[in-house]
């Protein structure tokens, strides 16, 4: 390619990526090539069986507790704990990014108290809910609450900030009141940038339920992860964190889904 003065400038053209359907198939390869290279090593005693456990060993676990039914009380428990913490969490993140977003003065008032919460790391609240709510759900939700609704919160009041001007202008010149302006014009600004975190918080979500029935509970994921951490059997440990881990994708499998319904109009989505 030659620019106006005569060099000669290479020309990159961007290449054709393979199908969804050949993508997905070189996920599972290299899924079964990593357990593959795992197994093996453990095998040849390259790695200590002791810490890294044996892939077999771990999916022989998990297909004993589901075939069992041992895992299923304890899988609801996360679930419902994780459904809770993401639900309300979202909920009272969105609507206080909302308010202080179209609130200069509340967003004044009380900006360092939420750089204080935010910059708290809040895990360690964790035992203060389990002395305020008990070892039953209700810490575990309270903790979740408090991981998610920050990561909503500023993604909210970002998008409430950033909502287009001349969009805002044209919809008052047409006379629309304050709540068509927000029906409207934050709302759906906000819905974007709410989104984008909304993957973030599933994962919150599930952190905070684990760690708070890793530090006191007698049901769930957690506790079976911090029995088998007290015998030492790390292939139950590691069966504990790959079944947290797929039902994590499945509940962001299920905000994309959500996600593409709802942003249909945004460019990015079509």
């Amino acid at each position: 390619m030659i620019d106006a003065v005569g060099k000669i400038r290479p020309s990159f053209k961007s290449k054709k990526l393979p199908s969804m359907s050949r993508i997905n198939l070189y996920r599972v390869i290299l899924f079964f090539a990593l357990m593959f290279i795992w197994q093996y090593l453990i095998v040849l005693e390259i790695l200590p069986e002791f810490f890294f456990g044996r892939p077999s060993l771990v999916l022989s676990r998990i297909w004993d507790w589901f075939s069992s039914g041992h895992i299923y009380s304890h899988l609801i428990t996360t679930l419902i704990e994780t459904f809770f913490a993401f639900t309300i969490g979202v909920i009272g993140g969105a609507t206080a990014g909302l308010w202080l977003g179209l609130s200069p003065l509340a967003a004044a008032l009380l900006d360092p108290y939420v750089k204080a919460l935010n910059a708290m790391p809040r895990v360690i609240l964790a035992p203060i809910f389990i002395v305020w709510f008990g070892l039953g759900m209700g810490s575990k939700i309270a903790l979740g609450i408090t991981l998610v609704i920050c990561v909503v919160f500023f993604n909210v009041f970002q998008g409430v900030r950033e909502v287009n001007n001349v969009v805002l202008s044209n919809a008052k010149v047409l006379g629309a009141t304050p709540l068509q302006l927000l029906q409207t014009v934050y709302i759906p600004s906000a819905l974007s940038w709410m989104f984008s975190s909304l993957h973030a918080a599933v994962g919150m979500a599930f952190v905070g339920a684990v760690v708070g029935e890793y530090l006191g509970s007698a049901s769930g994921i957690g506790y079976l992860i911090l029995q088998a951490e007290s015998v030492f059997d790390i292939n139950a440990v590691l069966a504990g964190i790959v079944i947290l881990t797929l039902f994590a994708l499945i509940l962001d499998w299920i905000v994309t889904i959500i996600e593409k319904r709802l942003l249909i109009w945004s460019p990015s989505h079509e």
